[in-house]
């Protein structure tokens, strides 16, 4: 998946990589927790691209997950009134 944008003057391509529709599950989970271990990391020191690109693959994983699990399991344990 690419996404063109303009920064001075020029076209920038920003691939955000395979669809998430295609991948196996595992690569999906793969994909997900990578996301998750370079998130403070891309908020705290990555350029406006970098953290814009960040926001649009963890929003189409996060979805092709909901898509594929949408009763997932929750834990009962982290349940709280207090939220």
């Amino acid at each position: 998946m690419s996404d063109a944008r303009f920064e001075e003057g020029a076209a920038v391509v920003f691939d955000t990589g395979i669809d998430p529709a295609g991948l196996a599950d595992e690569d999906l989970f793969r994909e997900l927790g990578s996301l998750y271990r370079t998130r403070l990391q891309t908020l705290r020191h990555g350029p406006d691209a970098a953290l814009e690109n960040h926001f649009k693959r963890t929003a189409e994983l996060e979805t092709e997950y909901m898509a594929r699990y949408p009763g997932r399991e929750v834990d009962p344990a982290r349940l709280t009134q207090d939220f």
